[in-house]
């Protein structure tokens, strides 16, 4: 398994406002089966961060495709990246 960090960049305020409960009941199903460590916008709600702990980078752009954000093209993809923490993300 591996850590990605991918940083969002949102495009469409209310479009993204009209899918987002979508989008977070899938964030929580992710979570549930930890497949999503942290996720979260930005305060100046520009953007998210979202770090996933999945098999590969292939895996990660799997779940952004079925994300509801993804058809309702409210973001663009900012930075994704492996990420190797020096202090690890602890479960909730």
């Amino acid at each position: 398994m591996a850590l990605f960090a991918l940083q969002l960049r949102f495009t469409d305020p209310d479009g993204r406002m009209q899918v987002r409960p979508a989008h977070r009941e899938y964030l929580t199903r992710l979570h549930q089966a930890g497949k999503l460590l942290a996720a979260g916008p930005y305060a100046d709600q520009t953007g998210a961060l979202l770090i996933y702990d999945v098999a590969d980078e292939a895996e990660v752009r799997e779940i952004l495709a079925n994300d509801p954000y993804t058809p309702a093209d409210v973001y663009e993809i900012a930075s994704l990246q492996e990420w190797q923490p020096l202090f690890p993300v602890q479960p909730a």
